[in-house]
């Protein structure tokens, strides 16, 4: 499939023009207005070098809300009370250290410093929005990400204790469910969400339920 190249118009080939993996189009820029446009779409941004490279893999791994799992060993850990969970109250430190966060298999982040000045902006425009972890006055975990309507969109998370991240990722779903989300968009596989109840589901179903929520 050819792989299209974006220019200064806020546009995007349709998902079905994707590659094997997920890879949709390249370059354009990383404004308010085209993140806004490609999330609403199902499309997100990841790379590592010096030019955007837009995705829309199939399938899409997704969590419906209802299907979270919280084991028995994070049940306890909910209840021993170490943690305290908040909401959008550090959002810039949150996003700084999941730029930071060291990964394996990874030699950088995809995590520009262009895209964090946008999301940035994006949270003051009420649309990316934080979860955080602290043990007592240190911020120790957390997760980012946009909300549209009925969907969530995650885009990543950091822990600097051991649960930090699944704490804020589990209260952060119940919150949301109560809020009426009812899709959250975790991108690709990981083991780490598959575990809390993350499921696979084709492109064309998580584009139709795109339309149906937002």
């Amino acid at each position: 499939m050819p792989l299209f190249t974006l220019d200064d118009n806020l546009w995007f080939p349709p998902l079905s023009e994707a590659d094997e993996e997920g890879l949709l189009a390249i370059g354009g820029d990383l404004s308010i207005d085209r993140l806004l446009i490609a999330y609403k779409h199902g499309i997100f941004p990841w790379f590592e070098g010096p030019v955007p490279l837009w995705w829309s893999p199939d399938p899409r791994f997704v969590l419906f809300p209802q299907h979270i799992k919280v084991s028995k060993s994070m049940e306890q850990v909910i209840k021993k009370g170490d943690y305290r969970f908040s909401t959008n109250t550090v959002f810039k430190g949150v996003i700084a250290n999941c730029k930071n966060q060291k990964r394996d298999g990874q030699n950088g982040t995809w995590i520009t410093p262009e895209l964090e000045a946008s999301f940035n902006e994006l949270h003051q425009l009420g649309f990316a929005v934080s979860a955080e972890t602290w043990l007592g006055d240190q911020l120790v975990g957390g997760l980012y990400g946009i909300r549209m309507g009925k969907v969530f969109f995650g885009e990543s998370m950091f822990a600097k204790a051991s649960n930090a991240s699944k704490f804020a990722f589990i209260h952060f779903v119940k919150q949301l469910e109560k809020e009426g989300v009812e899709l959250i968009d975790c991108q690709v596989y990981t083991a780490h969400l598959e575990s809390l109840g993350a499921e696979m589901i084709s492109r064309n179903d998580f584009e139709k339920k795109l339309k149906q929520l937002i």
